[in-house]
């Protein structure tokens, strides 16, 4: 049986402390009202925040207001005044704008990394499944570390719930189709494209699909896990064989609730555009993020003393599993840029426009981190079995895949008021240290070791 180390898992607590200081702190220093963002705007222009080009927007937006209301008092006074009321309600609707995206800047930092380190259970839950239909040989001695990873699914479910919910109260404005008069024709705030889609995007719809699909994921979760440690103690197959039953059937209903959880959660915040490979693509980023860290745990009880019967051969394994499935999302990365990109057509290349002037360096430098890196590192037959190795191409991998949800949900939701500041980087603590007590406690719960699974004599002497 695993024993949680006393440094492990206060590492962990203190993860979890500095991370809700820092959240509370992002909350706290985010603007209240627009007269704040005035002053920001205005430290901005002396450069305090190093983004002077807002400043400077800002002045030429006013300036222009007044050359029309100037251009218009020639014509007549009641033009003239006209015009600058006109030009005052644009520099308010700015400002709003500005505050709303400034106001998003901790609440999308949470996002990030709650649906980050969420998906990244739901990854290792599916390759999981994977291994079980497949009745794979390799994989068995690797299942109770899958299933430790997978612990954090129930709770990180629940935060995360309750993060949608807040967003459908309007606590944020993280997504846009959630807005007052989107949808109502009279309404100064009426949006024609999203009153289009309104019959799919509404909030009870879109509570009610999350619902689902989180109770659905879970339950698998649940039943799965509690057949395998049935079969420990049973003369026969019988669990083995219902819990074949069951993840056939949950993988079914995965690969279905998966891509519309990828259209709700994540390429809903811009709804103006959309990708029918989006599904895949973020299935790619969370999949492999869920094999790294399966990776990952395995080296650790492995330097620990644990895991008798895991070789080098199985880390070789989850090695070649993390470089091709990083291929694999380097594949659809490319297929999904390069042809709304060609094909430039207006409504779809903005997406990409944006993340390019204004996200350059976390846009390319993902496809370094989730490709070139693991490429060059892990291409090589010999460095698969070091766990040196697979440790820092794992960290790499991780962080260019929360890098990558970054870039998929913040464009949308702070424009260009990004920056890793201390809410990103106190959310990521956070969930870190949660990830880390949750998943290590539940290792503790049950031996390491599946020793009733039909092919665990298999993967015991598994070895090339």
């Amino acid at each position: 049986m695993y024993t949680f180390s006393s440094k492990l898992k206060t590492f962990s607590i203190i993860l979890m402390a500095l991370g809700i200081l820092g959240i509370g702190y992002g909350f706290l220093t985010a603007p209240k009202d627009i007269q704040e963002v005035e002053k920001i705007l205005a430290a901005d222009a002396h450069g305090s925040h190093g983004a002077a080009h807002e400043a400077t927007a800002e002045t030429s937006h006013q300036e222009a207001g007044h050359h029309e209301a100037a251009e218009a008092s020639h014509d007549s006074h009641k033009g003239g005044e006209h015009a600058k009321v006109n030009a005052a309600d644009e520099h308010e609707k700015h400002l709003t704008h500005v505050l709303h995206q400034l106001q998003n800047k901790p609440w999308s930092a949470l996002y990030v990394a709650c649906i980050f380190f969420l998906l990244l259970s739901m990854g290792t839950l599916a390759f999981y499944a994977i291994q079980q239909v497949a009745q794979a040989g390799w994989s068995p001695v690797l299942f109770r570390v899958m299933q430790g990873i997978t612990a954090y699914l129930p709770v990180g479910s629940v935060i995360f719930f309750i993060i949608l919910i807040l967003c459908g109260l309007h606590f944020n404005h993280i997504f846009v189709w959630l807005g007052e008069g989107v949808t109502d024709p009279s309404s100064p705030n009426y949006d024609k494209i999203i009153a289009g889609k309104a019959g799919y995007l509404n909030f009870p719809f879109w509570l009610i699909r999350a619902a689902i699909f989180l109770i659905g994921w879970n339950l698998y979760n649940y039943f799965s896990r509690k057949n395998c440690l049935a079969q420990d103690e049973a003369n026969d197959d019988l669990y083995y064989k219902k819990n074949f039953k069951l993840t056939a059937g949950f993988l079914v209903f995965f690969i279905v609730s998966e891509s519309i959880m990828s259209w709700d959660w994540i390429m809903s915040i811009d709804p103006h555009w959309f990708s029918t490979l989006f599904g895949w693509y973020v299935f790619a980023s969370f999949f492999v993020s869920g094999i790294t860290a399966i990776a990952l745990v395995t080296v650790y009880l492995k330097s620990k003393g644990y895991l008798e019967y895991v070789n080098t051969s199985h880390i070789h394994d989850l090695a070649k599993f993390m470089f091709g499935i990083s291929v694999f999302w380097t594949y659809l990365w490319f297929s999904q840029f390069m042809l709304i990109w060609y094909a430039n057509i207006p409504e779809e290349v903005t997406y990409f426009i944006t993340r390019i002037q204004l996200y350059n360096l976390p846009f390319f430098g993902a496809v370094v981190m989730n490709f070139v890196f693991p490429l060059l590192i892990l291409i090589n037959t010999d460095f698969k079995r070091l766990s040196w190795v697979i440790v820092m191409a794992g960290v790499v991998i991780l962080l260019g895949h929360y890098v990558d949800f970054f870039n998929m949900i913040m464009p949308g939701t702070v424009g260009d008021k990004w920056f890793i500041g201390v809410p990103e980087i106190a959310s990521i603590l956070f969930f870190l240290g949660l990830f880390i007590f949750v998943v290590f406690t539940a290792l503790t719960k049950a031996p390491l070791l599946a020793k009733r699974n039909p092919f665990i004599e298999e993967s015991k002497h598994f070895h090339y």
